[in-house]
Protein backbone atom coordinates (compact mmCIF):
# COMPACT_ATOMS: atom_id res chain seq x y z
CA UNK A 1 0.00 0.00 0.00
CA UNK A 2 1.79 2.82 -1.20
CA UNK A 3 0.08 5.78 0.66
CA UNK A 4 0.23 6.27 4.27
CA UNK A 5 -3.33 5.49 5.63
CA UNK A 6 -5.21 8.21 7.42
CA UNK A 7 -5.20 7.95 11.70
CA UNK A 8 -7.23 9.43 14.28
CA UNK A 9 -7.28 8.29 17.43
CA UNK A 10 -10.32 9.02 19.82
CA UNK A 11 -10.19 9.43 23.79
CA UNK A 12 -7.52 11.22 26.60
CA UNK A 13 -5.28 7.88 27.07
CA UNK A 14 -3.22 5.94 24.52
CA UNK A 15 -5.45 3.90 22.15
CA UNK A 16 -6.15 0.17 23.73
CA UNK A 17 -8.74 -0.51 21.15
CA UNK A 18 -8.29 -0.14 17.00
CA UNK A 19 -10.85 0.43 13.89
CA UNK A 20 -9.57 -0.63 10.73
CA UNK A 21 -11.74 1.06 8.25
CA UNK A 22 -11.66 0.92 4.35
CA UNK A 23 -13.66 3.01 1.84
CA UNK A 24 -15.68 1.90 -1.24
CA UNK A 25 -14.40 2.35 -4.65
CA UNK A 26 -12.96 5.65 -6.48
CA UNK A 27 -13.13 7.23 -2.89
CA UNK A 28 -10.10 7.59 -0.55
CA UNK A 29 -8.90 6.67 3.48
CA UNK A 30 -10.88 10.55 3.83
CA UNK A 31 -14.12 9.27 3.24
CA UNK A 32 -15.03 8.08 6.62
CA UNK A 33 -13.08 10.61 8.26
CA UNK A 34 -16.36 12.87 9.19
CA UNK A 35 -17.90 10.17 10.32
CA UNK A 36 -15.95 10.08 14.13
CA UNK A 37 -17.73 12.93 15.79
CA UNK A 38 -21.16 11.66 14.41
CA UNK A 39 -20.09 8.35 15.89
CA UNK A 40 -20.22 10.44 19.24
CA UNK A 41 -18.52 7.01 21.27
CA UNK A 42 -18.21 7.25 24.94
CA UNK A 43 -15.28 9.26 25.50
CA UNK A 44 -13.93 6.50 27.82
CA UNK A 45 -13.23 4.78 24.92
CA UNK A 46 -9.75 5.11 23.32
CA UNK A 47 -9.74 3.81 20.02
CA UNK A 48 -7.32 4.34 17.09
CA UNK A 49 -9.11 4.19 13.83
CA UNK A 50 -7.27 3.49 10.93
CA UNK A 51 -8.30 4.54 7.49
CA UNK A 52 -5.94 3.15 4.80
CA UNK A 53 -5.99 4.53 1.10
CA UNK A 54 -6.69 1.76 -2.13
CA UNK A 55 -3.89 1.62 -4.43
CA UNK A 56 -4.72 3.04 -7.69
CA UNK A 57 -6.02 0.54 -10.50
CA UNK A 58 -7.65 0.22 -14.19
CA UNK A 59 -10.96 -0.50 -13.17
CA UNK A 60 -12.91 -2.80 -15.85
CA UNK A 61 -16.54 -2.05 -15.74
CA UNK A 62 -15.40 2.35 -15.54
CA UNK A 63 -13.95 1.50 -18.64
CA UNK A 64 -10.70 1.21 -17.69
CA UNK A 65 -10.32 4.12 -16.25
CA UNK A 66 -7.83 4.25 -13.19
CA UNK A 67 -9.38 5.08 -9.48
CA UNK A 68 -8.74 3.92 -6.17
CA UNK A 69 -10.28 -0.02 -5.81
CA UNK A 70 -9.18 -2.90 -3.75
CA UNK A 71 -9.66 -5.36 -6.43
CA UNK A 72 -11.30 -5.20 -10.27
CA UNK A 73 -14.78 -4.83 -11.20
CA UNK A 74 -15.30 -6.89 -14.13
CA UNK A 75 -18.92 -6.91 -15.00
CA UNK A 76 -22.24 -5.44 -13.78
CA UNK A 77 -23.43 -8.84 -12.12
CA UNK A 78 -20.83 -7.95 -9.17
CA UNK A 79 -20.85 -11.49 -7.33
CA UNK A 80 -20.97 -13.39 -10.65
CA UNK A 81 -17.48 -13.06 -11.98
CA UNK A 82 -15.46 -11.51 -8.17
CA UNK A 83 -11.54 -10.77 -8.78
CA UNK A 84 -10.41 -13.36 -6.41
CA UNK A 85 -6.81 -12.58 -6.78
CA UNK A 86 -7.24 -8.98 -5.90
CA UNK A 87 -9.67 -9.54 -3.42
CA UNK A 88 -7.26 -11.96 -2.03
CA UNK A 89 -4.52 -9.59 -2.16
CA UNK A 90 -6.54 -6.70 -0.69
CA UNK A 91 -7.10 -9.34 1.97
CA UNK A 92 -3.44 -10.09 2.67
CA UNK A 93 -2.61 -6.30 3.09
CA UNK A 94 -5.63 -5.44 5.69
CA UNK A 95 -3.99 -8.96 7.81
CA UNK A 96 -0.49 -7.64 7.48
CA UNK A 97 -1.93 -3.67 9.09
CA UNK A 98 -3.62 -6.16 11.43
CA UNK A 99 -0.17 -7.63 12.51
CA UNK A 100 1.24 -4.43 12.49
CA UNK A 101 -1.09 -3.40 15.10
CA UNK A 102 -0.68 -6.06 17.70
CA UNK A 103 2.72 -5.93 17.14
CA UNK A 104 2.66 -2.61 18.52
CA UNK A 105 0.28 -3.63 21.05
CA UNK A 106 -3.16 -4.09 20.19
CA UNK A 107 -4.53 -6.79 21.54
CA UNK A 108 -6.44 -9.05 18.76
CA UNK A 109 -9.26 -9.27 20.97
CA UNK A 110 -9.91 -5.59 20.87
CA UNK A 111 -9.06 -5.02 16.61
CA UNK A 112 -12.51 -4.06 14.83
CA UNK A 113 -12.09 -4.80 10.98
CA UNK A 114 -15.17 -2.59 8.69
CA UNK A 115 -15.70 -1.58 5.19
CA UNK A 116 -18.32 -0.13 2.94
CA UNK A 117 -18.98 -1.65 -0.22
CA UNK A 118 -15.74 -3.20 -1.84
CA UNK A 119 -13.92 -2.48 1.56
CA UNK A 120 -16.53 -4.47 3.34
CA UNK A 121 -16.04 -7.36 0.92
CA UNK A 122 -12.26 -7.02 1.64
CA UNK A 123 -13.04 -6.68 5.75
CA UNK A 124 -15.03 -9.83 5.65
CA UNK A 125 -12.88 -11.79 3.56
CA UNK A 126 -9.81 -10.97 5.42
CA UNK A 127 -11.80 -10.96 9.05
CA UNK A 128 -13.43 -14.49 8.58
CA UNK A 129 -9.69 -15.97 7.85
CA UNK A 130 -7.70 -14.30 10.32
CA UNK A 131 -6.29 -16.87 12.11
CA UNK A 132 -6.43 -14.93 15.88
CA UNK A 133 -9.67 -13.62 17.63
CA UNK A 134 -10.88 -10.47 16.58
CA UNK A 135 -13.57 -7.92 18.05
CA UNK A 136 -15.91 -8.12 15.36
CA UNK A 137 -16.58 -6.76 11.91
CA UNK A 138 -18.38 -4.05 10.34
CA UNK A 139 -19.85 -4.72 6.52
CA UNK A 140 -21.76 -1.75 5.44
CA UNK A 141 -23.91 -1.81 1.59
CA UNK A 142 -21.82 -5.17 0.77
CA UNK A 143 -21.78 -8.42 0.24
CA UNK A 144 -20.04 -12.10 1.09
CA UNK A 145 -17.54 -12.86 -1.92
CA UNK A 146 -15.51 -15.72 -2.37
CA UNK A 147 -18.28 -17.93 0.15
CA UNK A 148 -17.90 -21.18 -1.33
CA UNK A 149 -14.02 -21.23 -0.25
CA UNK A 150 -15.53 -20.15 3.71
CA UNK A 151 -16.06 -23.70 5.00
CA UNK A 152 -12.96 -25.03 3.91
CA UNK A 153 -10.85 -21.76 5.22
CA UNK A 154 -12.27 -20.07 8.27
CA UNK A 155 -10.78 -19.71 11.42
CA UNK A 156 -11.75 -21.34 14.10
CA UNK A 157 -10.19 -18.78 16.43
CA UNK A 158 -13.17 -16.30 14.63
CA UNK A 159 -15.70 -18.56 14.36
CA UNK A 160 -17.98 -16.40 16.40
CA UNK A 161 -17.02 -13.03 15.45
CA UNK A 162 -19.72 -11.17 15.87
CA UNK A 163 -20.78 -9.05 12.58
CA UNK A 164 -22.58 -5.96 11.85
CA UNK A 165 -24.32 -5.79 8.21
CA UNK A 166 -25.99 -2.98 7.31
CA UNK A 167 -27.76 -1.92 3.99
CA UNK A 168 -30.21 0.25 2.19
CA UNK A 169 -33.27 -1.31 0.64
CA UNK A 170 -32.50 0.93 -2.77
CA UNK A 171 -28.96 0.35 -3.41
CA UNK A 172 -28.06 0.48 -6.87
CA UNK A 173 -24.74 -0.74 -6.61
CA UNK A 174 -25.42 -3.64 -4.36
CA UNK A 175 -28.77 -5.28 -4.84
CA UNK A 176 -29.96 -5.79 -1.19
CA UNK A 177 -31.43 -9.89 -2.56
CA UNK A 178 -27.09 -10.30 -2.54
CA UNK A 179 -26.80 -8.50 1.59
CA UNK A 180 -29.51 -10.40 2.22
CA UNK A 181 -27.75 -13.96 0.30
CA UNK A 182 -25.08 -12.98 2.05
CA UNK A 183 -26.54 -12.43 5.54
CA UNK A 184 -27.89 -16.03 5.41
CA UNK A 185 -25.22 -17.83 4.55
CA UNK A 186 -23.09 -16.13 7.03
CA UNK A 187 -25.62 -17.23 10.21
CA UNK A 188 -25.50 -20.75 8.11
CA UNK A 189 -22.01 -21.05 8.93
CA UNK A 190 -22.49 -20.03 12.47
CA UNK A 191 -21.47 -16.46 13.10
CA UNK A 192 -23.65 -14.12 14.90
CA UNK A 193 -24.78 -11.51 12.58
CA UNK A 194 -26.69 -7.97 13.40
CA UNK A 195 -28.64 -7.26 10.44
CA UNK A 196 -30.25 -3.77 9.88
CA UNK A 197 -32.07 -3.04 6.46
CA UNK A 198 -32.85 1.24 5.76
CA UNK A 199 -36.19 1.53 3.58
CA UNK A 200 -35.00 3.61 0.29
CA UNK A 201 -31.42 4.64 1.51
CA UNK A 202 -28.69 4.04 -1.50
CA UNK A 203 -25.86 3.04 -1.87
CA UNK A 204 -24.36 5.38 0.78
CA UNK A 205 -25.10 5.90 4.73
CA UNK A 206 -27.35 7.01 7.19
CA UNK A 207 -28.28 8.76 10.07
CA UNK A 208 -29.29 6.16 11.61
CA UNK A 209 -27.00 3.59 10.15
CA UNK A 210 -24.45 6.07 12.04
CA UNK A 211 -26.38 5.90 15.38
CA UNK A 212 -26.46 1.49 15.07
CA UNK A 213 -22.74 1.55 14.19
CA UNK A 214 -21.60 3.24 17.53
CA UNK A 215 -24.16 1.36 19.31
CA UNK A 216 -22.36 -1.57 18.48
CA UNK A 217 -18.94 -0.43 18.59
CA UNK A 218 -19.37 0.40 22.45
CA UNK A 219 -21.03 -3.06 22.88
CA UNK A 220 -18.49 -5.08 21.34
CA UNK A 221 -15.20 -2.91 22.85
CA UNK A 222 -16.45 -1.63 26.37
Amino acid sequence: MADEPLVIETGVHAPDACVIWLHGLGADGHDFEPIIPELRLDPGLNIRFIFPHAPMMPVTINQGFVMRAWYDIRTADIAGEPDEKGIRASAELLSEMVDAEIEGGIVPERLVLAGFSQGGVVALQAGLRYQKQLAGIIALSTYLALGDSLESEKSEANAQIPILMAHGSADPVIPVVLAHQSHQKLEQAGYPVEWHEYKGMPHSVSEQEIFHIAEWIEKILI
